[in-house]
C-alpha cells in the first residue's frame, strides 16, 4: 500500500511541478543574495547551482525542533537519528553518505575527522541567521568531502540600533527551552551576544526490546550555548569581524561501555554522550581598488564527542571514550571585477588534528588549497569555472574542476547544467581504528553531472534537477572496505508560490544510491538508510493576528543493516504530519504552539532505534 501511495505522490508532483507550484518560503525574495554556490553573493535569480535558503522566519517556525528537523524539510536531505530528542544525526544529501556532506558555519569547517560526520545537534537553532543548502558536487569550491554537498550555516549577526528578544518554551516528553540575545551597533562598533539552553526527559533511545542495548528508561538531553559577535566598519574600504561560540550538548543513551571491566549490562549501565563544539572566526574585509575585493578569514573549530558510563547502583566508572578535532583553518580570497565578471582567486591551509584514547597510528594532517574561478555574466546566460588544487600531507596532490551554466530560454525559464569532479579522503577511523581501520585504502574520486530547469515569475518559482554522481574505490561504511563503485543518481522537483495572505511548499525527491563490487554477495546494493522516495510539502496561512501552517513528509521504505548482521532489514515508509500556530499578542510579544507527528505514527529511521511519538511544544517569544 505504501509503494503505490508513493507512486502517486511521484506522479502527482511531477504534473505539478510542470504546470502549477507550491512554495517553502512566506515569500519568494527574487533579489536575494546566495554565497555558497560560487563563495561569491550572487542574486538567486542567477545562481547556477541547485540551492536551498531557509532564512530566520522559517528558523522562528521551528519552536524545540532542533536543526536535523528542520533540514529534513529541505529538498534532496535525508537525516537519520539513532535514538530521543538528541542523539547521533546523520545526514544523507542526495544520497551520500553523512562523511561526504561538507558542514561550514560562518565559512570554517566543522564535524569529526574521526567519523568524518558533523555533530548537527550542537548548533543551536536561536543562534542561526540564515542557512543555505547547496547540493551536488563541490569539492572544485570547498575541498575535500564535499560529494554529496555543502551545508553552510551564519550566525546571528549585528544589527543597526538596538535589538533585544528572549523566548521561553515548554513540551511534552520534558522539553523545555529559553533563550536571550542583545544585538546593535554604537558608530563604527556593531555586536551580538546570545544564550540558549534546552532540555527534555525524552523517550527510550532503543525500540527493539530484544536489542542487548535495550532499556525502557527515558533518554533526555540537556544543551547550553553562548555566542558572541563583534564587528568594527574601520572607514569605508575595511571592515573586521569577530565571532565565537561555545555549544555542549549532554544526552542519555541506551549502551553498555567496551571494554567492560565492571561487567555492566543494559539495565546497570548509565550511559551518557557527551559533545561540544567551539567555534571562532576572525575576519577581514578589505576594498583595496573599486574592482578589487578581499577576504581573509582565520578559524578554529574544537567539536568534541565523549562517552561516560557509570554504574547505575553506585556511580562507580565503568569506562570513557573520548574522540575529539581540533582545527585550524586560514583562507585568503580575492574577488575581482571584470565589467560583469568576476574572477576568484583562493589560498587556503587547514590543519586537523585527533585527541582521543584511543589509540590512532597518525593523528593530525594538512591541507594545502589554492583556486581560481571565473564568472561570467551575461544577459541571456551565465556559466562558472572552477579549478582546484588540495595538497593533502598523507595522500599528495588532487585537481578539481567545476563547469557550470545557465541559460534564459524566456525571461522566466532557464536550463542549467554542470559537470565536475569531486575526491574524498578517508577518515581517521577507516584508516586507523583498531581492529577496523584499513591503512590501505585510498581516497574516493568522482565525477557529477546535473541537468535542470529553474521557472522564477513574480512569486513563483519551480525547479527540476535531474543528477548522476560516479564515486570511483567507494568505502564500504559498515564493512571499511573499498568497492568498485558507488552512484548516487536522482531527481529533485521543487515549487514554491505565494497567493496573498497563503503560502505554499513542495518537494519531492527520487534518489537511488547504489555501490557496486566484485566481492561476493555485495553486487548493486541500496546504500542503507536512503528513502527512494520522499516528499515534503508545507502550507501556511495568514489570518490577521494569527499564522497556521501544516508540514507532511510522506517516505518511501529504506533498508538498513540487521541487528544481528546476518543480512539487511527493511524499514517500512512513513508520514508524518506536523501542525502550528503562531499568534502575535503584541506588538513585540507572539506565542508559538507546534504538534510534531501529529497523528502518532510509529516509525524508524535507523533500525532498532526510537523516534518521538506525538509531541507538542509552546513558546512565548519577546522581541523589540
Amino acid at each position: 500500500m505504501m509503494k503505490n501511495c508513493m507512486t502517486r505522490a511521484r506522479f502527482a508532483t511531477l504534473s505539478l511541478a510542470l504546470g502549477t507550484a507550491l512554495s517553502a518560503h512566506a515569500q519568494l525574495q527574487l533579489k536575494e543574495q546566495v554565497v555558497t554556490a560560487s563563495r561569491v553573493a550572487t542574486p538567486v535569480t542567477d545562481v547556477i547551482a541547485d540551492v536551498s535558503i531557509i532564512d530566520r522566519a522559517q528558523i522562528e517556525l521551528a519552536g524545540q525542533s532542533s536543526i536535523r528537523d528542520l533540514l529534513a524539510q529541505q529538498a534532496g536531505v535525508q537525516i537519520v537519528s539513532s535514538g530521543s530528542y538528541r542523539s547521533n544525526t546523520a545526514i544523507f544529501l542526495r544520497g551520500a553518505v553523512t562523511s561526504q556532506t561538507l558542514v561550514l558555519v560562518d565559512g570554517v569547517r566543522v564535524g569529526t575527522a574521526t567519523s568524518g560526520g558533523a555533530a548537527m545537534d550542537n548548533l543551536p537553532l536561536e543562534r542561526i541567521e540564515r542557512i543555505e543548502i547547496l547540493r551536488g558536487a563541490a569539492s572544485a569550491l570547498y575541498g575535500p568531502d564535499a560529494v554529496g554537498g555543502v551545508i553552510q550555516i551564519f550566525t546571528r549577526s549585528t544589527t543597526p540600533g538596538l535589538e533585544m528578544g528572549a523566548s521561553v518554551g515548554v513540551g511534552t516528553d520534558g522539553q523545555q527551552q529559553a533563550s536571550a540575545h542583545v544585538s546593535g551597533s554604537s558608530g563604527v562598533i556593531g555586536y551580538s551576544l546570545g544564550v540558549s539552553h534546552e532540555k527534555a526527559a525524552g523517550i527510550s533511545a532503543v525500540a527493539n526490546p530484544a536489542s542487548g542495548s535495550y532499556n525502557p528508561d527515558d533518554d533526555g538531553f540537556d544543551a547550553a550555548s553562548a555566542d558572541f559577535r563583534l564587528s568594527a566598519q574601520i572607514n569605508r574600504e575595511h571592515a573586521l569581524r569577530v565571532s565565537m561560540m561555545r555549544s555542549d550538548t549532554d544526552y542519555r543513551l541506551d549502551s553498555t561501555p567496551f571494554p567492560n571491566p565492571l561487567r555492566l549490562n543494559r539495565l546497570t549501565a548509565d550511559a551518557r554522550g557527551k559533545t561540544g563544539l567551539g567555534h571562532a572566526t576572525l575576519q577581514w574585509d578589505a576594498q583595496w581598488l573599486p574592482q578589487w575585493h578581499s577576504t581573509v578569514t582565520l578559524g578554529t573549530s574544537n567539536e568534541q564527542s565523549l562517552g561516560d558510563y557509570v554504574r547505575i547502583s553506585d556511580g562507580a566508572a565503568g569506562g570513557s571514550t573520548q574522540f575529539n578535532t581540533n582545527r585550524r583553518q586560514a583562507t585568503w580570497q580575492n574577488d575581482i571585477t571584470l565589467d560583469k565578471d568576476v574572477l576568484s582567486v583562493m589560498f587556503e591551509n587547514r590543519n586537523e588534528t585527533v585527541d582521543s584514547n584511543t589509540a590512532y597510528t597518525v593523528t593530525g594532517r594538512e591541507i594545502r588549497s589554492a583556486l581560481a574561478s571565473y564568472a561570467v555574466n551575461r544577459a541571456a546566460w551565465n556559466a562558472l569555472v572552477v579549478a582546484r588544487n588540495d595538497d593533502n600531507s598523507q595522500f599528495g596532490n588532487f585537481n578539481n574542476w567545476s563547469l557550470s551554466g545557465g541559460y534564459r530560454l524566456t525571461d522566466t525559464l532557464r536550463a542549467v547544467v554542470s559537470a565536475g569532479t569531486s575526491f574524498q579522503a578517508p577518515s581517521f577511523n577507516q584508516l586507523y581504528y583498531p581492529g577496523f581501520g584499513n591503512t590501505a585504502l585510498q581516497p574516493q574520486r568522482n565525477r557529477a553531472t546535473e541537468l535542470g530547469l529553474k521557472y522564477h515569475t513574480g512569486k513563483l518559482a519551480l525547479g527540476a534537477v535531474a543528477y548522476h554522481n560516479d564515486i570511483q574505490g567507494f568505502i564500504v561504511p559498515t564493512t571499511n572496505v573499498q568497492s568498485a563503485m558507488a552512484v548516487l543518481r536522482g531527481i529533485t522537483l521543487t515549487a514554491d508560490v505565494q497567493t496573498g495572505d497563503t503560502s505554499y511548499s513542495l518537494s519531492y525527491d527520487y534518489a537511488d544510491p547504489r555501490s557496486y563490487s566484485t566481492f561476493a554477495g555485495s553486487n548493486d546494493l541500496r546504500l542503507v538508510r536512503v528513502a527512494r522516495n520522499l516528499l515534503n510539502a508545507r502550507i501556511s496561512q495568514r489570518l490577521g493576528n494569527v499564522s497556521v501552517f501544516g508540514e507532511l513528509r510522506l517516505s518511501g521504505d529504506r533498508e538498513d543493516n540487521n541487528l544481528s548482521f546476518s543480512g539487511r532489514d527493511l524499514l517500512p515508509g512513513y508520514t508524518l504530519l506536523n501542525v502550528g500556530a503562531n499568534w502575535k499578542l503584541q506588538k513585540n510579544v507572539s506565542l508559538l504552539a507546534r504538534i510534531n507527528n501529529l497523528t502518532d505514527a510509529q516509525y524508524q529511521l535507523a533500525n532498532g532505534f526510537s523516534t518521538p511519538g506525538r509531541n507538542l511544544f509552546v513558546s512565548m517569544n519577546w522581541a523589540m
